[in-house]
């Protein structure tokens, strides 16, 4: 497994436990990373996703809230609105990651920690947020994703 889906991983442990308790991100991150013994070739990319998320988090869920037809955000699993937030967070804010390999990585997040709907759901959220989004929604870096659908 590479350095950037560990951190993946990673951070959806983090945001996942942030779910239950309350904490600064920053804290909360070293603290959940020092109990997995993460190396710190992935802690960078992982702080930073979810640092991205906490500081996006009410963006990311109304995107998830209009892209999920039939499914309240509160009513999804903590689990799967965990990895949906975390991939839409990397689609809007992460340069250098292709939107397409966000949703990628998200679905084998939904595979390793969610039920066994897990993945189709995030994987058809995630599509419907993308398919949405136009180069107006995000950074310049990542226009040239948008420009090219259709």
């Amino acid at each position: 497994m590479g350095k950037r889906s560990k951190a993946r991983e990673l951070a959806v442990q983090v945001l996942f436990h942030m779910e239950y308790h309350s904490g600064k991100p920053v804290e909360v991150f070293e603290l959940i990373s020092g109990n997995f013994g993460s190396s710190e070739s992935v802690k960078d990319f992982s702080e930073s996703l979810v640092c991205n998320v906490c500081n996006n988090l009410e963006r990311l869920d109304d995107l998830i809230r209009r892209s999920s037809k039939n499914w309240r955000l509160e009513r999804m699993s903590r689990v799967d609105r965990t990895i949906l937030r975390l991939g839409v967070c990397e689609i809007l804010f992460s340069p250098d990651v292709p939107p397409k390999v966000s949703i990628d990585e998200a679905v084998e997040l939904g595979k390793k920690f969610g039920t066994e709907d897990s993945a189709s759901f995030i994987n058809g959220v995630m599509d419907n947020i993308f398919n949405s989004l136009s180069p107006d929604d995000v950074g310049p870096e990542k226009k040239q994703y948008f420009e090219k659908k259709g």
